[in-house]
């Protein structure tokens, strides 16, 4: 079998990848709850 040394992977691309998603769903996330505010708001 070969051998496997632990934590020798280059994930800079995955880190990337990564960094941009949880940049994306954090977006979303405020853009969703200032509609939902704005619904509330002028639809009450």
């Amino acid at each position: 079998m070969a051998e496997h040394k632990h934590g020798s992977m280059d994930i800079t691309a995955q880190e990337q990848v990564f960094s941009g998603f949880i940049s994306f769903v954090t977006k979303s996330v405020v853009v969703i709850i200032c509609l939902v505010v704005l619904l509330a708001i002028f639809n009450a």
